[in-house]
């Protein structure tokens, strides 16, 4: 069969839901028997996602190859159930520097590069993915929004492959309908407007995806159809609903694939999202609750930057509550509260972990809340509170322990304090060069690398395994002259790399679940499969909920 593209943008506003809406439609064609592959074209001019603020961007998120992408990359992951490859991915400045390159070592043969050079290595990166990987039906969503100067080389590309397949490629628009409070009326007309901007380009969009915080009237419908070209029943209505997980029903529920599948020219097939709709219903049904505290600092100009800085520890956290058929309550603490004097630091944590039944630091950078960060540690292992540490959360539990435990009293990172004398978190040696320079880009230890388990520990019975391969980002390691005292003072360091040299997971015994990773585990977490970190880490809080 040819091989059939779906392009996703988006009208009026960004956040409307075109990384679900792509994530869904990937797992219904999956599981119609399909061989599906999904992509993303970010409009920004970066090389990658990696030295974005994630306060500003959202959470960087890390593909087994090394490639730090866009967060919807996770979606797509997460909705699934597999690995994506960096052929995936691709940035208006990855584009550039490529074409800039190839140029550089006359690459093109002296010819001049133009708009058209760049459009077309766009649109041999659409096809490329699909050639390597054999795909039956690729979905790319485009990001930003119409009308926006950055994305229209991704969309004149995307014009151009549907010009050259008219029956194997299709676009969906994800649009927002707004209802002003003071009107209480559904307006349609941002996006007709958006729409007219999309046909400026040359591109029609074939379906309309209506978000709104109610579903849309026969008489919205009728609208949108009429004035923006397309039959009524490719207005499909996509309410505000309580999970994202919802949308892969509701899609099938409302015959969207099969309307794809009409327009695209695909047999009819039969669906079977049974797996699916199992976990789904376990997000409904759990009745008890587990409380985790998240203690960290990309939290403090309001809510919508935790969903977004790390929207993969919320996603993991929930899957693995979900397994042990409870509710997980998140409780958002900023790290700066349990700083200042003994005294207040002590009233603080009292005030706040009382009825906390788990503790998570997850991964971040810089100095600011490190204190109260280890504060909030020391009052875990002392009172005997699960704590999973993620990355820096485990470099911490390290410091904390050799200062209070081992008597290194002076232990510190070098991130934060380069000359201390007891460095306990060091920068990787091959990597210093890289900080020296200026290239903050390329100084991380970044993709998926192997951890060896040490037998009876409890990482080796969360993952029931020997060996495993999880994904990193992070510049410092654990300091190995400082090894050797860490683990006489009863630190053990339960996973290292294959040769030894690398301490990827310290837990202490006698604490039901007290154990810190150097990577990141919730990028491999799964609706359909959780991660054994973290449902050991649940099930070490529900046992201490009694």
């Amino acid at each position: 069969m040819k091989h059939k593209y779906i392009f996703v943008v988006g009208g009026v506003m960004s956040g409307v839901g075109k990384g679900i809406t792509t994530s869904s439609l990937g797992t219904i064609f999956e599981a119609q028997g399909y061989k599906v592959n999904i992509a993303k074209a970010d409009p920004y001019l970066n090389v990658d996602a990696g030295t974005m603020n994630p306060t500003e961007h959202g959470e960087v998120f890390v593909l087994g190859s090394g490639l730090e992408t866009d967060q919807d990359m996770g979606n797509y992951e997460r909705f699934m159930n597999r690995d994506l490859s960096g052929e995936d991915y691709m940035t208006s400045g990855m584009v550039y520097k490529h074409v800039l390159d190839k140029e550089r070592s006359l690459g093109y043969k002296g010819k001049c590069i133009d708009a058209d050079t760049i459009r077309d290595e766009i649109l041999y990166r659409y096809q490329d993915a699909a050639r390597k990987k054999r795909s039956d039906i690729t979905i790319i969503e485009i990001g930003g929004t119409v009308g926006d100067y950055q994305n229209v080389m991704f969309i004149e590309a995307a014009r151009v492959l549907k010009l050259q397949h008219p029956d194997d490629v299709t676009f969906i628009m994800v649009s927002y309908m707004p209802i002003p409070s003071k009107l209480g009326e559904m307006k349609s007309k941002p996006t007709q407007n958006a729409i007219k901007q999309l046909q400026s380009y040359g591109v029609q969009a074939e379906f309309i995806i209506a978000r709104s915080e109610v579903p849309l009237d026969q008489k919205r419908k009728e609208k949108i159809a009429f004035s923006c070209n397309v039959p009524m029943d490719h207005v499909i209505s996509a309410p505000d609903i309580d999970s994202v997980y919802d949308v892969p029903l509701n899609f099938e529920r409302d015959k969207t694939s099969e309307l794809l599948s009409r327009a695209l020219h695909l047999p009819k097939r039969k669906t079977d999202l049974s797996k699916w709709k199992r976990f789904v219903q376990k997000t409904k049904q759990t009745k008890k609750e587990v409380r985790i505290a998240v203690v960290g600092k990309y939290f403090s100009t309001g809510d919508f930057v935790l969903s977004d800085a790390y929207v993969s520890v919320i996603e993991a956290i929930k899957y693995s509550a979900y397994e042990k058929g409870a509710k997980p309550v998140l409780v958002w603490l900023h790290a700066g509260d349990f700083e200042g004097s003994p005294e207040k630091v002590l009233t603080s944590l009292k005030k706040h972990f009382a009825d906390i039944d788990g503790i998570l630091v997850p991964g971040g950078f810089g100095e600011t809340g490190i204190e109260g960060k280890l504060n909030v540690i020391r009052y875990a292992r002392e009172r005997r509170i699960p704590y999973f540490g993620l990355c820096y959360g485990m470099q911490l539990l390290v410091i904390e322990f050799a200062r209070n435990v081992a008597g290194l009293t002076h232990a510190h990172t070098a991130e934060i304090q380069p000359k201390a004398s007891q460095k306990v978190i060091d920068i990787m040696e091959q990597q210093k060069i890289h900080l020296a320079e200026g290239r903050y880009g390329a100084s991380m230890r970044l993709g998926s690398y192997k951890c060896v388990l040490k037998k009876g520990s409890v990482a080796a019975r969360a993952y029931q395994a020997d060996t495993v391969i999880e994904r990193h980002r992070h510049r410092y390691e654990v300091n190995p002259d400082y090894i050797a005292p860490l683990t006489k003072a009863g630190l053990v360091f339960s996973g290292t790399s294959p040769d030894g040299h690398l301490m990827e997971i310290a837990e202490l015994p006698g604490h039901d679940f007290f154990l810190g990773v150097q990577f990141h585990p919730e990028f491999l977490a799964r609706p359909l499969r959780p991660h054994p970190l973290f449902t050991e880490f649940i099930a070490a809080s529900l046992k201490r909920r009694g």
